[in-house]
């Protein structure tokens, strides 16, 4: 781990220069590379409430540097590579009783100045296969970072993914640590999931397949296993039906089937459906959403994306045991009416039937206002406003009301 902010950001600058001089004779390896530098400047509130075991604020302010390297492959029938993420968080504002925002990593001191991380990731092809081993960030059924803060989740691994054949998308990993989003080091995969968890998690192990079953529609399906916590069977339709011009129906139907592993108790099987109907700019979705089961939904990775219709911004997941949930979704894209790079969304999602005595109830309402600058000196800024507000019956659960600013701005270096 780098000491300073100075030698981190020779350090960063170096990587960026060494990966672009051309030391391998090899014109795809050269000529395919991209870099990029994102800039993203990240400011948290959040109001907490009813909660003795929360502070009653978190209120944070931060600017994230995200580097991003990554070659072609050199020429042949087994072509090498190498991928570069070099990550920098930098505190503007922030103290010990307003820390976990999940922007920085706090202690008893509050926030460092700043943290920074530095990985590499070493690819090999073969014709449309494509192995990586080193720092992997997985996005897929079974495992899924975050890029929801001010720096992206990494894991370290291998994955491979194979499209060998037309429509069908093979993906196979083994990942074996996690560095979260508001640190600086790796360490032992996490379980997030909720109850089941007995004994300490260890490695993560998953393989999918995706296939175009015919022309609008996909399926996927997908087994996992966290070791010594659980193991998980996913399964995903998604059909989108043209009505007419500008329209379309798409539904989205995913059901999961969790058991113990090890010592665990995990058993909870998870179905969620969303039906989302588009016209022109607007899109319409009303989302259904079901947990039965001894336990709630698994998912493995602190912090990590899970599959589930009714993952939102604040509770996150609506996914205790028993719970049922429904969520009413309206989107815009102003690109309709003549102002590209503008959009909107906003939701509403409900859950209850959980709890002691199945009498606990939530509820969670979200607002997102994006825009893209499309030309001039700020194109490519981008500037997202995001509100939420979550309230809940049971004691344990905080009440929250929350507003996050970021603005974002990737400067292409190749």
């Amino acid at each position: 781990m780098l000491k300073t902010p100075i030698a981190r950001g020779v350090a960063l600058a170096t990587l960026g220069a060494t990966l672009a001089i051309p030391t391998m004779a090899q014109a795809a390896f050269i000529e395919d590379t991209k870099a990029g530098l994102e800039l993203r400047n990240f400011y948290y509130n959040s109001d907490n409430r009813n909660s003795a075991n929360t502070k009653s604020k978190s209120d944070e302010w931060a600017q994230g540097f995200i580097l991003r390297v990554e070659s072609g492959f050199t020429e042949g029938p087994v072509g090498f590579g190498v991928d570069a993420l070099g990550l920098l968080g930098v505190k503007l504002d922030s103290s010990p009783d307003r820390t976990g925002t999940g922007l920085l990593p706090s202690g008893d001191s509050g926030a460092p100045d700043d943290y920074s991380s530095l990985h590499a990731t070493a690819k090999m092809k073969v014709s449309k296969t494509i192995l990586k081993v080193g720092a992997i960030e997985p996005k897929n059924m079974a495992i899924a970072r975050s890029d929801s803060r001010l720096l992206p989740q990494t894991f370290q691994g291998a994955q491979l993914v194979s499209k060998e054949v037309d429509g069908l998308t093979l993906d196979l990993g083994y990942l074996t640590e996690q560095n979260n989003r508001d640190s600086s080091n790796y360490e032992d995969i996490t379980y997030a999931g909720k109850g089941g968890l007995v004994g300490k998690p260890d490695d993560f192990i998953f393989a999918g397949a995706t296939y175009s079953l015919m022309k609008n529609l996909t399926g996927a399906y997908y087994y996992s296993n966290l070791e010594e916590v659980y193991k998980q069977h996913s399964f995903n339709l998604v059909h989108v039906l043209p009505i007419g011009e500008n329209q379309s129906l798409k539904t989205d139907l995913r059901y999961a089937r969790s058991t113990d592993d090890g010592s665990s108790t995990v058993d909870n099987k998870a179905f969620g459906a969303m039906v989302t109907y588009s016209l022109s700019g607007h899109s319409f979705g009303l989302g259904y959403q079901k947990m039965s089961g001894d336990t709630g939904f698994a998912y493995a990775g602190a912090s990590t994306d899970p599959f589930l219709v009714n993952y939102v911004m604040l509770s996150a997941d609506f996914a205790n045991a028993d719970e049922k949930s429904w969520q009413a979704r309206y989107d815009y894209n102003f690109a309709a009416m003549g102002i590209p790079g503008l959009t909107f969304m906003t939701r509403y999602v409900t859950g209850d039937d959980f709890g002691a005595g199945g009498n606990s109830k939530e509820w969670e309402r979200n607002t997102d206002i994006g825009y893209v600058f499309q030309e001039g000196t700020l194109k490519n800024l981008g500037i997202k406003w995001r509100n939420g507000t979550y309230r809940s019956s049971n004691n344990r659960d905080k009440d929250i009301d929350q507003n996050r600013l970021i603005v974002s701005y990737t400067i292409p270096l190749m």
